[in-house]
């Protein structure tokens, strides 16, 4: 039987990376797929005739420039479309513009308020800092501190010296910024209940934790430091839908030479002497390698696929205390049109942007509490868009595509698991919401699909649904991620790696991951580095 160089289990956008860079090495990868495509949670569906739904991850920032134009994504298909402007609706017929153009934001700040007006640009420069501190860290390997390597020595180094570089009052606001809650960054800059409704969003999305949560104001950062065309925390959607993402990461790895076998779920890893050294399918069917890379969460990874037999015990332990809680649901909405909405004209350029219906961080925090009990939230916060005005290849001409992304909604309910009944009350509730400020929304409804966390863990293999494949809180970053001992993407066995969000530097379609892991691989392996990185000398 064939032996692989590498098989990499999973092929999602994480999994086809590492799968890219150790093809484009030269060697022989094998990618396995339990669905029938590709892409896991960046996928583009068509679930109603002529419609493209990007039906769990919708937008695009975080992906890594240098790693698109290393694997050359745009010769592969891969376009991603800027858009701007974002809306908060209020409860009294108003809304919260938040416009691209600084001047026009200007103005309607201080039209809430002009204290929030003259604050924001302190806000958005105080936010700039913590995203220039990180971004350097994307793309490198986290030390293992307590180790005397001299690369993890080199690292702490590297650590040290940028925590020297800043201020007695920069060292201060940073360690506030990594640890306090989004209300409480918030309520040092602004007064207006709508502008600080408006910026938390970006620090809950994804996460089980509430606007005034420990942490959550890392979230919010983890949202801001991508990037669209150079334009640092832009955002944009890929033509095509998401799953243009890994159709171009796919088509890469394809072109180096490798190998991807779809309907081919892995029920179990096979360990020989303290070596990974192949797998098993479901069909029955063995395929070997002398390298094992999981693209699953460190939970799927450590608890589904593997004996634990084969692993030490603290291991199992860590990835059975590994925090993921699912907290998001999802509508995609074929609508017959434009759907208008309160006081915002047909041809503003806040349609484009991504639109919500909450206005005040109690309102917020009162949809965790829903969470909490086990239900639903009844007022849930959505990050609404309608990407077909802009990508006419989501929709037939004329007729429109809308993507919610819902908080919350818990991976399991107080009455048990979901049931049809629950989801269809679930999809009604986030309706019922838009419509309260949308009055032609309902009767363009010609589709829509619904997915609670339940669903998105069945179909994608995410953990109870969490799009970040673990909470991204200060316990589980850098070499903490996944948990303390295997922050550098390998894993307790010879052969044995990781390579999904579940890793530094976390989730969302940014592929550092994979590129990351690809790299100590190649290390390992004592091949050259391919891999674009944060380190000079390389």
């Amino acid at each position: 039987m064939k032996k692989y160089d590498a098989i990499v289990i999973g092929a999602g956008h994480n999994g086809l990376t590492t799968a890219a860079y150790l093809a484009k090495s030269g060697l022989d990868v094998l990618v396995l797929e339990k669905n029938p495509y590709i892409g896991g949670a960046t996928v583009t569906r068509e679930l109603y005739p002529d419609w493209k739904y990007s039906n769990c991850s919708y937008v695009c920032s975080l992906l890594r420039p240098e790693l698109s134009r290393d694997l050359e994504l745009y010769k592969h298909g891969l376009q991603v479309i800027p858009y701007v402007g974002s809306t908060t609706f209020t409860r009294d017929g108003d809304y919260f513009g938040g416009y691209d153009d600084h001047a026009r934001l200007y103005r309607e700040l201080s039209r809430f308020s002009v204290r929030d007006a003259n604050a924001y640009d302190r806000y958005s420069a105080d936010v700039s800092k913590q995203t220039r501190l990180i971004r350097p860290f994307l793309l490198r390997t986290p030390a293992d501190p307590t180790s005397f390597k001299p690369g993890d020595i080199g690292e702490l180094l590297y650590l040290a010296k940028t925590v020297y570089s800043m201020s007695e009052r920069q060292l201060h606001d940073t360690l506030r910024f990594w640890t306090m809650s989004i209300a409480e960054f918030l309520d040092e800059y602004f007064e207006t209940d709508v502008i600080k409704a408006h910026l938390a969003g970006s620090g809950i999305i994804g996460t089980a934790l509430g606007v005034n949560s420990p942490g959550t104001a890392y979230v919010l950062l983890h949202h801001y430091m991508g990037d669209v065309d150079g334009t640092v925390g832009a955002w944009g959607f890929a033509r095509g839908g998401m799953g243009a993402v890994s159709d171009a990461i796919q088509s890469a790895f394809l072109a180096y030479g490798g190998t991807v076998r779809t309907d081919a779920e892995v029920s179990r890893v096979i360990v020989k002497n303290g070596k990974t050294t192949g797998v098993v399918l479901h069909n029955g069917d063995d395929l070997y390698a002398d390298t094992i890379v999981s693209a699953l969460d460190p939970k799927r990874t450590f608890l589904d696929i593997m004996d634990a037999n084969d692993l030490p015990e603290d291991v199992v332990s860590k990835a059975q205390n590994f925090k993921i809680r699912g907290s998001s649901g999802k509508l995609n909405i074929a609508l017959d049109g434009l759907p208008s909405f309160n006081g915002l004209a047909k041809n503003s350029r806040l349609m484009v942007g991504d639109m919500h219906f909450i206005d005040s961080l109690e309102r917020m925090e009162r949809a965790y509490d829903d969470w909490k009990n086990g239900s639903w939230s009844l007022d849930p916060y959505v990050d609404m868009l309608i990407p077909s005005q802009i990508d006419p290849t989501m929709a037939p001409e004329g007729k429109h595509m809308m993507s919610v992304f819902v908080q919350y909604a818990p991976p399991t309910l107080a009455s048990g698991a979901w049931t049809d009944t629950d989801r269809e009350s679930f999809g009604k509730t986030v309706i019922d919401q838009i419509s309260q400020y949308s009055p032609d929304f309902k009767d363009l409804i010609l589709h829509a699909e619904i997915r609670t966390p339940q669903d998105i863990e069945r179909e994608t293999g995410l953990t109870e649904g969490n799009i970040f494949m673990g909470e991204l809180t200060f316990d589980q970053l850098f070499f903490n991620r996944p948990f303390p001992g295997y922050g550098q993407y390998r894993g307790p066995l010879g052969g044995m790696y990781m390579c999904s969000s579940g890793t530094h530097p976390g989730g969302g379609v940014m592929a550092a991951p994979g590129a990351n892991a690809a790299r100590e691989i190649l290390r390992d392996l004592k091949r050259p580095n391919i891999v674009p990185s944060a380190y000079p000398d390389d």
